[in-house]
């Protein structure tokens, strides 16, 4: 091809010449060939892990794509990092460690990558924080890249009194646990649950974060549409893997980039895709995370611009029916980038790692007769898109509130104030919650807690109590899990270890949530609320050294994407 460049560019200088030997003799050392070390040199980048199903297969997807970069001319070097499992931390102190492990996974893949001249790189996540984390090293080092998401789980199958199976994913334990707490359900109909939800590897089946990120990965063009969503055990995830693997190679021959790639349109257009699908609000998070390594200005406002103008017709759980395996059956991301670009709401022009445009893969959608995944948008499941942004005094950085599966606008209680995510669960767990309260848990943003962990237990576990489901609402300077359901408002910043008005809260006072107005507002006085942080005093760090002290000495406001500088 007339526009192929040297492959080979960046890795000449560590493997070429004489002066090289010593390098060279220390990767043959390790089975890589005279001929292999000439080739150009990829770099896999695997967040395998035996602790979980999400990334415990990825050793399999790693094998396969190093096989379509050998078959296309390339040498494949595959190296490890890190991951934390957002399900199986949720509710402890290991949650903590989720987000830190984003810039942890960043950090250490552009280290591998600098450290070793590759002249390009793939990485494969299987979690909520490697997709985000792999896509920012990219940014970061520029040489032609790939993200490959590892792929969902099967749905799991409950049994249930008339013989018959249902479909469950983790959500469903979560809730049981709610369930179990309030003498809903036994012990026996819990450990049911528990042992059906995962049925094997594979990330969490709902537009959970995983699934959100995934999907916001293809319509950034990093990720190859339609490949990426293949699941983890389908019988075509080798067939895909290795292909991820050849593409590398025409990618690195004709020097496209991540800058190439990922433009302000890009993240636009992920953004529509995630309000049209009902995605997770961690999307928010990482999104801005991604633009601020690109130098590209984001911000939560433009969520919830786009947001207004993007119909929601995407029916996945956690707030509707289907499972991911069902999005790719029903015709997977082309589809949906297909009906976007009808309605113009996405544009078209973007050039993706597959070498097309947004528009030449959406061209090749298949749309499976019947499905009832991928709305129309004469038929949407909501007018608008699934996330809203609200301000106000109780969040004057914003907020990010889900309102795909729940239809409260407006919900006034009082305060429930607790200066952790256990107290509150425990709290739950006692019965000590009542109808209409507003739970307030806060020191758990970026620096306070430090790490802004997930609230799933605590989300799950009042949604599993029937009285407390649909009346009971929630504010954090926290996370939720991408499988939260309900009236949650996350991300509230500025974060109450930095003095925001969250830290003001009393028990007690009056909380509204006018998402029509996008508003969180705390009903006292102005001056009372300045009166009360003029008294206020930090808390000590919870940690004084190590990576989570270093972190929260270093990261940003919830507001900015959390990203440490």
């Amino acid at each position: 091809m007339s526009n192929e460049i040297n492959p080979k560019k960046y890795s000449a200088p560590l493997t070429e010449g004489p002066s090289r030997a010593a390098a060279r003799s220390y990767l043959r050392g390790v089975g890589f060939t005279k001929e292999d070390l000439h080739k150009p040199i990829i770099g896999v980048a695997n967040t395998w892990t035996e602790i979980g199903p999400c990334n415990f297969h990825l050793r399999d997807v790693a094998a396969a794509v190093k096989q379509g970069i050998r078959e296309a001319g390339g040498t494949p070097m595959e190296f490890n990092t890190v991951t934390i499992s957002d399900g199986i931390t949720m509710g402890t102190e290991g949650m903590k460690a989720s987000l830190i492990s984003r810039e942890v996974i960043a950090d250490s893949i552009e280290l591998v990558a600098r450290g070793n001249l590759f002249d390009g790189i793939v990485c494969i996540g299987g979690c909520d924080k490697n997709m985000p984390g792999t896509i920012m090293a990219m940014a970061r080092l520029d040489i032609p890249g790939i993200m490959l998401y590892g792929g969902s789980i099967a749905p799991g199958q409950l049994k249930q009194p008339d013989g018959s199976s249902k479909d469950i994913t983790i959500l469903n334990v979560f809730e049981a646990i709610g369930s179990h707490a309030a003498g809903k359900i036994n012990d026996d109909e819990l450990e049911a649950v528990e042992a059906a939800a995962c049925p094997g590897p594979g990330a969490c089946g709902g537009q959970f974060t995983a699934n959100t990120m995934a999907m916001a990965g293809e319509f950034l063009g990093i990720s190859p549409m339609l490949l990426s969503g293949v699941p983890a055990m389908a019988a075509g995830k080798a067939d895909a893997s290795r292909e991820a693997g050849r593409m590398i190679m025409d990618l690195a021959r004709r020097d496209i980039r991540p800058s190439k790639i990922l433009t302000k349109t890009a993240l636009e257009n992920a953004i529509v895709a995630v309000c049209a699908s009902g995605g997770s609000t961690n999307a928010v998070l990482h999104l801005i995370a991604i633009a601020s390594e690109l130098g590209l200005e984001l911000t939560m406002d433009d969520f919830d611009r786009i947001s207004e103008h993007t119909p929601f017709i995407c029916d996945l759980s956690p707030g509707g029916k289907y499972v991911a395996r069902d999005y790719q059956d029903a015709g997977g991301s082309r589809l949906l980038a297909k009906r976007l670009l009808e309605a113009g709401l996405i544009k078209g022009d973007q050039i993706t790692v597959s070498g097309k445009t947004l528009a030449e893969e959406a061209a090749l959608a298949v749309e499976t007769p019947g499905q009832p995944v991928i709305h129309t948008f004469d038929k949407p499941l909501k007018a608008t898109g699934g996330l809203v942004i609200l301000k106000g005094n109780l969040a004057p950085e914003g907020c990010v509130i889900k309102v795909a599966g729940h239809e409260r606008l407006y919900h006034q209680g009082p305060a429930r104030v607790f200066d952790s995510e256990d107290l509150c669960f425990h709290a739950i767990q006692e019965g000590k919650i009542n109808p209409s309260d507003v739970l307030v848990i806060r020191y758990e943003g970026p620096r306070g807690g430090p790490g802004m962990r997930e609230m799933l237990a605590v989300t799950a576990a009042i949604k599993g109590i029937p009285e407390l489901s649909e009346t009971v609402a929630l504010l954090t300077d926290g996370r939720f899990s991408g499988a939260t359901r309900g009236l949650m408002a996350g991300h509230v910043a500025p974060e109450a270890q930095l003095g925001g008005p969250i830290a003001a809260v009393h028990e007690g006072d009056t909380v509204t949530f006018d998402i029509p107005n996008r508003e969180l507002r705390l009903e006292v006085p102005a001056e009372e609320i300045a009166k009360r942080l003029a008294t206020w005093k930090a808390p000590e760090p919870r940690y004084k050294r190590g990576v989570f002290a270093k972190y929260a000495n270093s990261v940003s406001s919830a507001s900015l994407g959390a990203v440490t500088t």
